[in-house]
Parts: structure tokens; C-alpha cells; sequence
């Protein structure tokens, strides 16, 4: 018997997947405990029309990200921080500063976790600093750090 997954199973399938699986099993567990519907050709169509519109959307956020990577590409943000002798910073920059400065002067809000900067900024000038903006989009922001 063909049914389709509404929520995964381990072993068995995954939601959304359909699969042939034995008819008792189909009816006396998956179909009874809604972990799966049986696949007729109106719940086909239904699944077919569901994928088409988690992939529109999907689409439409990877184009999202990549018209942010564009805005981003042509901003530069300011931070400032306390610096002693010689131009050296006390402590760093951390991504929780560029993303409220982000946010100050240019009213973009990016989550501070999809930035990589492991060990922040330490000194001052220029610094790109790579951000994770969708699994296939990457885009930079351009940081100036200045004397405080």
C-alpha cells in the first residue's frame, strides 16, 4: 500500500515522502496514529501543490538574501572602541556591536550568530567580516572600527 508521510518515522520515512508499505502496517499503525495518509490521487495532488509552494518560497527567500548580500556590499559600518597605547584595542569588537551598529545607522538587522568572527576584531581599520545569509548566500559587511 502507497502512503504518504504527514510526520516522520524512524526507519520508515520521512514527511512528506512517499513510500509502499505493508497494507496492516499502513492501516493499524501509520494511517491510525496520523503519521501517514493513504496515497490516492487527490492527496498526491495536494502533496504536488504543498512542494510547489514551499519551493516558491524558498525561492523567494534565497532572493531576499541575495538583495540584502547587495545592500551589504555597499555600506560600510562604523564602531567605535577604547583603545590604549599604540592603537591596540581593550578587548574587541564583538558581532553583538556590529549588529547594533548595523541596525543604528543603516536600519538592517542581521542575526549576530550568522556572522564569522570567532574571535572578534582587535585592531583598528578595515575589516570585512563574512555573514552567512541563507544556505546558499554569503555576502560581507565592511567594518571600520575607530578610536573611541
Amino acid at each position: 500500500m502507497k502512503v504518504i508521510f504527514t510526520q516522520d518515522v524512524k526507519g520508515k520515512g520521512k514527511k512528506g515522502e512517499v513510500k509502499d508499505v505493508p497494507v496492516g502496517y499502513a492501516n493499524n499503525f501509520l494511517i491510525k496514529k496520523n503519521y501517514a495518509v493513504e496515497a490516492t490521487p487527490g492527496n498526491l495532488k495536494q502533496l504536488e501543490q504543498k512542494n510547489k509552494a514551499v519551493e516558491a518560497e524558498r525561492q523567494q527567500q534565497i532572493e531576499d538574501a541575495k538583495q540584502l548580500k547587495e545592500q551589504l556590499s555597499n555600506i560600510e559600518v562604523e564602531v567605535s572602541a577604547k583603545t590604549g597605547e599604540g592603537g591596540k584595542l581593550f578587548g574587541s569588537v564583538s558581532t553583538k556591536q556590529i549588529t547594533q551598529a548595523l541596525q543604528k545607522q543603516h536600519d538592517i538587522k542581521i542575526d549576530k550568530r550568522k556572522m564569522d568572527l570567532p574571535n572578534g576584531i582587535h585592531a583598528l581599520g578595515y575589516t570585512n567580516v563574512p555573514v552567512k545569509l541563507d544556505k546558499e548566500v554569503e555576502g560581507t559587511i565592511r567594518v571600520h572600527t575607530v578610536e573611541q
